[in-house]
């Protein structure tokens, strides 16, 4: 029986993993489910699956969690610390899917305790890649990819040398706006940046896919995740979602991952890695799909883009200040501050901000820097939204 903590476990990521966990109870001991506000979801999972500690992110709905878990063995807990502590219990696989930065502390603690982390947190190698890998290299503990597309690469060089990988090609659906005029993007509302075409997911995923600031976060996570240099990595929008990425070798062959747009194939193939497992995922019928489609993404569509690949180009704690100030322009177009191509305006904003701070980036990458960086480049985000309101 293998011990296993889902942090993030009431959003989509997390869900899916339990719904493939739930399928087998027998074959695993649930050590801690993490997360945020949905404390009924968190509740009855942690019941259902016998957990041994359930916390949420929210150290003020630490009563309702535990009004919701009494008569049960489950501890309850609540707060970054929690979360950490969580993190660290000994476990043989750990799902990290809490979103944005805050995933990172306590994907660190687990993969410092030595446990196959499966990543879903794609903004924990963006903020801080090297210190991640270095990390995971110290404590002998493995890192398995959780993204659709990052999943796709890493099944496609099963049995590769990486010495033959000419380029990666990460796929694209494009978002909801794909076909939409350049020129409507302008008076683009919150509900119809949350409504994906092909994947269900949650709600800020689904706007970054509109903004493709997700695809601009995965071109980092692989330039991460493989080691290879950023010019070997391409984009293509792909609006069936169905080729997740693929690779190419030096003697021009392109090796294809294909798979419904189903997040447990990715999940089931990190939770079953090194076997294949039967997933409860739909089988393709091609003969019926009859063709796939392929385009290259429009710059003026999607500067997230190459913005990413000016943070890469940049290093250091670049990374750290992109996903900051992503995430504080995304909390403001949900709320209704600023609009739908003002997001990607902030984040360059912010960015070309932290460029003029002398050694701001050049900082020794540890979990205080990064963290440190990401509070400057929400401030400096707030900061920016502020005087273009006031214009």
């Amino acid at each position: 029986m293998r011990r296993i903590s889902i942090l993030g476990a009431t959003g989509s990521i997390g869900q899916n993993t339990i719904d493939l966990i739930a399928r087998a109870p027998d074959d695993y001991d649930v050590v801690a489910l993490t997360g945020g506000a949905n404390i009924a979801q968190l509740a009855r999972d942690a019941r259902a699956l016998r957990a041994q500690i359930a916390v949420t992110a929210y150290p003020d709905r630490l009563e309702d969690l535990r009004a919701a878990l009494a008569g049960s063995d489950v501890i309850a807990a609540a707060g970054p610390a929690a979360l950490t502590e969580a993190a660290s219990r000994p476990a043989d696989w750990v799902m990290s899917a809490i979103i944005g930065s805050a995933g990172l502390a306590p994907g660190l603690a687990a993969i410092g305790q030595g446990a196959t982390l499966a990543l879903a947190n794609k903004e924990s190698l963006v903020c801080a890649g090297a210190l991640v890998l270095d990390t995971a290299r110290r404590y002998d503990a493995r890192l398995l990819p959780v993204d659709s597309e990052h999943s796709a690469v890493f099944q496609a060089l099963v049995g590769e040398d990486m010495q033959a990988v000419e380029r990666i090609i990460i796929t694209a659906s494009g978002g909801a706006f794909r076909d939409w005029p350049l020129e409507a993007l302008k008076s683009a509302t919150l509900s119809e940046a949350s409504s994906h075409p092909n994947w269900d997911m949650g709600q800020r995923i689904t706007i970054d896919s509109a903004s493709m600031f997700n695809k601009a976060l995965e071109i980092i996570e692989t330039r991460e995740f493989f080691g290879v240099d950023p010019d070997q990595i391409e984009v293509i929008v792909h609006p069936e979602s169905l080729i997740h990425a693929l690779v190419g070798f030096r003697d021009g062959a392109l090796m294809a991952h294909v798979g419904a747009p189903d997040m447990r194939h990715a999940i089931g193939y990190a939770l079953n890695w090194p076997a294949r497992c039967e997933l409860p995922v739909a089988r393709l019928d091609l003969a019926q799909i009859g063709q796939l489609n392929f385009r290259a993404p429009q710059e003026a569509r999607y500067p997230a883009l190459r913005l990413a690949r000016e943070v890469m180009a940049r290093g250091g704690l670049a990374g750290a200040v992109f996903n900051g100030a992503k995430e504080r322009a995304l909390d403001a177009f949900i709320a209704g501050s600023i609009g739908f191509l003002d997001m990607a305006d902030v984040v360059e904003e912010v960015l070309t901000r932290c460029e003029a701070q002398a050694g701001l980036l050049d900082a020794t990458m540890t979990l205080e820097t990064v963290t440190e960086t990401d509070h400057l480049a929400r401030t400096w985000a707030d900061a920016v939204m502020a005087e273009r309101a006031g214009r």
